[in-house]
């Protein structure tokens, strides 16, 4: 069996008797730009009409990873096509439960009442 030995030698203090300089760097992580990703992500998973509220939630990520990285500008611009994309989602899926919600309620006893009255039994 090969025994292996490790020294250990105590090194000392800094050979300089300079200041010691340190470096501060500020990472302002939170800034004023709203990335709307909570609003995209209801808008993914309740009014994705034409998948408007997906893109939405993709700008809406693209916007915090530019806010992360510190590009303020870039944060700010993939940010309010976020919040136009989620407008029209919104505007869109409201459209279309209006549109569902009179479907069902004027066309479809309409049509209940036009195929109960058809003599030829409308069956198969």
């Amino acid at each position: 069996m090969i025994k292996e030995e490790h020294e250990v030698t105590f090194m000392g203090g800094p050979q300089n008797s300079g200041p010691v300089m340190s470096t501060v760097v500020n990472v302002q992580a939170d800034t004023a730009v709203p990335d709307h990703i909570v609003w995209s992500l209801f808008n993914t998973l309740f009014f994705n009409t034409c998948c408007l509220g997906f893109v939405a939630f993709a700008y809406s990520v693209k916007s915090r990873d530019r806010k992360m990285v510190g590009d303020v500008i870039g944060a700010q611009s993939y940010a309010s096509t976020a919040k136009c994309l989620n407008i029209w989602a919104v505007i869109l899926g409201i459209l279309m439960t209006i549109g569902l919600i009179v479907l069902l309620v004027i066309v479809l006893p309409g049509v209940i009442h036009a195929v109960q009255q058809n003599p030829y039994g409308g069956g198969f």
